[in-house]
C-alpha cells in the first residue's frame, strides 16, 4: 500500500511539474507585455463577434494557461472561457505574414488583423508597412509557410 502511495504522489509531483512547464512554454512562445498581456489587451473574442478591434477592460479578464486575456464585455470573457482555442490568436499573437516570409516572430497592430477559416490572424502595421496587404496577395502559400514555421517554436 505504501508503494502505491508513493508511486500515485509521484505520478501527480511529475504531472504539475509538467503543467508548469506547459504554462512557462506558452508564455516565451506567446507574443506577450512585460504583464503577460496577450494582444496588448484587446479583445479576442470581439475580432470574431464585431469584426473589429476592441480594447478589452482590466476588470473583465482572465488567465488561461498563463496567458492574460481581457474582454470588452463579461459574455464574451465567458465565451472564451468555454473555447479558448477557438478565440486565440494564430503564431502566438506573432505577425502571420512574418511567421509565413521569414519564420519570424514579429509585434503586431492588434487593430490590423484578419479572420480565415475561423482563426484570428494578426499582422504589423507601422511606418507604412502593412503586411495583411502582403499577406492577402499569397495567402494560401504565406499560412503554409507559418504554419510549419511556428511548429518549429512549439517544440
Amino acid at each position: 500500500m505504501k508503494n502505491v502511495i508513493t508511486a500515485l504522489g509521484m505520478l501527480l509531483f511529475f504531472a504539475i511539474h509538467a503543467s508548469a512547464q506547459t504554462v512557462d512554454v506558452r508564455k516565451q512562445q506567446f507574443n506577450l507585455d512585460q504583464s503577460k498581456l496577450a494582444i496588448e489587451g484587446y479583445d479576442p473574442v470581439a475580432y470574431f463577434t464585431s469584426a473589429k478591434a476592441i480594447e478589452g477592460k482590466k476588470e473583465i479578464s482572465t488567465v488561461y494557461e498563463g496567458v492574460t486575456y481581457r474582454f470588452a464585455t463579461a459574455q464574451n470573457r465567458e465565451a472564451f472561457k468555454a473555447s479558448p482555442g477557438k478565440y486565440e490568436p494564430q503564431y502566438g499573437g506573432w505577425c502571420a505574414y512574418a511567421m509565413g516570409a521569414k519564420g519570424e516572430k514579429v509585434e503586431v497592430d492588434p487593430e490590423t488583423f484578419k479572420i480565415v477559416n475561423g482563426k484570428l490572424y494578426l499582422f504589423y502595421n507601422k511606418y507604412f508597412n502593412n503586411t495583411l496587404k502582403s499577406w492577402n496577395k499569397d495567402e494560401a502559400h504565406l499560412k503554409g509557410n507559418a504554419d510549419k514555421n511556428w511548429e518549429k517554436f512549439i517544440h
